[in-house]
């Protein structure tokens, strides 16, 4: 009987340990695709990886626990996933979208949820969540489902609020780079209208912290290992 337990357990154990290798290879896969995304938008291809340990730090800032603030910075960085399933002419536009564009591009939430959203571990789940609601809106305004206040899972609303700001201090295809300062003015003027506003107060508290968190990851440029590890 006891031989019969100890394999048992030694079973039980390899099985866990295949599915966890089975879960980081999906997870990196999942990260390259969105890699593979984020560098028809940005030429670095870092932003992903900035997004999730912005993400992280910040889950953290606001008292959440070290488990969902580790699950953040993996699941953060497929945010944008889904604009891998936008065309070119659209994602690359250098002018403004035209109402017909912008419903093609408000699309990438979606189809980064469906991707996403398919397996029942919960770290992709939590991530198809992020997909799903970074581009809600406190006030409503946001899409895809129009969502209002903490209707918009947290998850949803801290990836916003990372986003939004690592966004305007990049240079894109259409414009160039917002100083930090003019790019911490623009996140104030947005705070309960675009974005919640505690969660912009934690940020603007932590904001000197948040930027030299940035900057050390573009410096030191760590790799989806780093990322996906414990």
């Amino acid at each position: 009987m006891e031989r019969i337990v100890a394999d048992l357990g030694r079973m039980y154990q390899e099985r866990n340990e295949a599915l966890q290798e089975v879960t980081r290879a999906h997870h990196e896969a999942l990260l390259h695709l969105s890699l593979a995304s984020d560098f028809r938008d940005d030429d670095t291809g870092v932003h992903i990886v900035r997004i999730g340990y912005l993400a992280e730090a910040l889950a953290l800032m606001l008292g959440e626990d070290d488990k969902f603030a580790t699950m953040m910075r993996k699941a953060a960085p497929m945010h944008d996933v889904g604009k891998i399933g936008i065309p070119d002419e659209v994602l690359k536009k250098p002018g403004p979208l035209t109402p017909a564009e912008r419903e093609i591009m408000n699309r990438h939430a979606s189809i980064g949820a469906e991707i996403l959203g398919r397996s029942r571990v919960a770290l992709f789940q939590l991530a198809a969540e992020v997909a799903r609601t970074h581009h809600e809106r406190y006030n409503g305004s946001g899409y895809p489902a129009g969502l209002r206040g903490e209707d918009i899972p947290l998850s949803g609303r801290i990836v916003a609020v990372v986003d939004y700001f690592d966004a305007l201090t990049m240079r894109r295809c259409y414009r160039p780079a917002f100083s930090d300062e003019r790019a911490l003015e623009m996140l104030t003027e947005q705070r309960g209208a675009m974005f919640d506003p505690r969660i912009v107060d934690v940020f603007l508290e932590n904001a000197a912290e948040l930027i030299e968190l940035r900057d050390r990851v573009n410096r030191t440029q760590p790799g989806f290992a780093e990322l996906v590890g414990a």
